[in-house]
């Protein structure tokens, strides 16, 4: 067992041994580096202005990534390389991002502007030829600015992006990659004593271990949500134990059968396992947070922190998806569905882990739609979210399985709904009208500040019709935006 974490910082090793389990990779930096450049915003992940970047191996290649210094726990960068905006100038002036933001005049205030350097930096790095004004749009959506606009930052990343990689990152790229394999020792980290710890066990042996020995400990993934209990709430949580260490416990993978998601995998290594199965999922992925979240977030504690508006649950209760729970006492699988018994209440014993998600592919014959209804199109909560999945032969719906977020206590089938819509016509609207009464008793929702009872009621009841509308060939409606879908004339849906 290693005492301290490990991680790379201008080219060199640091070692930290002692440190509050809560402390924010922020804290440290203005507080312990008294590095200022990365700044305090929100506090919760959703501005953008403490963003920095960190390096990791992903398959043996160097990945630079953008996440929320603000709610990411220090010990998470265990064998990272940690990257922030004072690190970027070079002997030859500042880097390619920060000059296109000076030429380009893309700061004003320059609160927010090293988390746009931080998250432009990281796009910079992926080197991706063509970038559209829409891929920057997406990329920088998690970051907020109140006084320049968005029109120069973005026209600054496209700049800079428009020549390639030249820079020292890129450069030492090789000699980074050698250093980052070093420190990935496969040894459990243990920072503090029995009382106060952070833990970042190896193995699923020392992970459930010392789940066992210590139940009060608070499992920490991502810290997308976590991360909020501390800056937010103020909660106390002197144990905490990290999964990011747990070897295969974000691994992915596909088979016969569909995808397995390693209930550690961040939305940015699943999405392109949960993409490949319809488009729909990538469209409301991309909408999950931002960059930044979706960098650190992960489909298994989007699960296992049972919100009735997490995004991913209806998606894959819909889809049939089942999984696998942990213990010392063995492992058992069950329906994603029935995991969630009742708002806050989730069936999982104590010391028991969430460990992967199956989730099938889709069958021919089979079609599947998602949307997420917000007020803001990015990096919104949802009010409902909705997913269908609908067997037919020869126009008929032989099968169907919905769920929705938003609209009770859990993630919940519109199970009355199901029913009603067995055995109606696609091409027979009038056929669909007693499923779509039947949303009004599959569902009591609450009023909240997103949205009243009766809104939600009529949006599922809305989505419902639209998902049938666009799955219907004789449907000529086209209602989706942002080319989510493409319909060809006469509107036949085409992948």
């Amino acid at each position: 067992m290693r005492t301290a974490i490990r991680f790379l910082r201008k080219g060199q090793v640091v070692e930290l041994d002692r440190f509050e389990p809560t402390t924010t990779l922020l804290e440290y930096l203005r507080l312990g580096e008294h590095a200022t450049g990365t700044k305090e915003g929100c506090g919760e992940g959703d501005c953008g202005a403490c963003t920095i970047a960190l390096g990791r191996l992903r398959d043996g290649k160097l990945v630079y990534e953008p996440v929320n210094s603000c709610i990411l726990l220090l010990g998470q960068i265990d064998g990272c390389e940690l990257v922030t905006v004072e690190d970027l100038e070079g002997p030859d002036g500042l880097h390619p991002v920060q000059q296109a933001l000076v030429d380009l005049h893309g700061s004003q205030c320059g609160f927010c502007t090293p988390g746009f350097v931080m998250n432009l930096f990281t796009l910079y790095h992926t080197n991706t030829p063509g970038l559209s004004r829409q891929d920057v749009n997406t990329w920088i959506a998690g970051n907020l600015c109140r006084c320049t606009g968005y029109r120069p930052i973005v026209d600054a990343a496209l700049e800079a992006c428009r020549n390639g990689l030249n820079d020292a990152f890129a450069d030492r790229a090789a000699e980074t990659e050698s250093k980052l394999a070093a420190l990935q020792d496969g040894l459990d980290v243990r920072v503090g004593d029995a009382e106060q710890f952070f833990f970042a066990p190896s193995s699923f042996q020392s992970l459930l271990e010392t789940y066992g020995e210590h139940p009060d400990a608070t499992l920490v993934s991502g810290s997308t949500d976590v991360g909020l209990w501390v800056t937010k709430h103020l909660r106390d949580l002197p144990k905490v134990i990290y999964l990011g260490r747990v070897n295969g416990l974000s691994t992915c993978y596909e088979d016969e059968q569909g995808i397995r998601l390693g209930a550690g995998a961040s939305y940015a290594v699943a999405e392109q396992f949960l993409t490949a199965i319809d488009p729909d999922l990538e469209v409301v992925i991309s909408r999950i947070g931002s960059k930044q979240v979706r960098a650190s977030g992960t489909v298994g504690g989007n699960i296992a922190n049972g919100s009735p508006i997490g995004d991913m649950p209806p998606m894959l209760i819909a889809l049939g998806a089942e999984i696998e729970l942990q213990s010392n006492r063995g492992r058992r699988t069950l329906p994603l569905e029935s995991f969630f018994i009742d708002y806050g209440k989730q069936d999982i014993a104590d010391n028991e882990v969430l460990t992967s998600i199956s989730v099938p592919r889709l069958n021919e014959g089979q079609q599947f739609r998602a949307y997420k209804i917000s007020k803001r199109f990015d990096q919104d909560i949802s009010a409902v979210m909705a997913a269908f999945c609908l067997t037919v032969t020869d126009g008929v719906i032989e099968a169907v399985r919905m769920a929705f977020g938003g609209m009770a206590g859990i993630p919940k089938r519109a199970s009355g709904a199901e029913a009603a819509l067995l055995g109606a016509s696609l091409a027979d609207p009038n056929s669909w009208q007693d499923a779509l009464n039947a949303i009004e008793s599959d569902f009591i929702p609450m009023s909240d500040m997103r949205a009243s009872s009766s809104y939600r009621r009529d949006v599922a009841r809305g989505l419902l019709e639209k998902a049938l509308m666009e799955i219907s060939e004789a449907s000529s409606h086209q209602t989706r935006v942002h080319g989510q879908r493409e319909f060809a004339t006469g509107g036949a849906h085409v992948n």
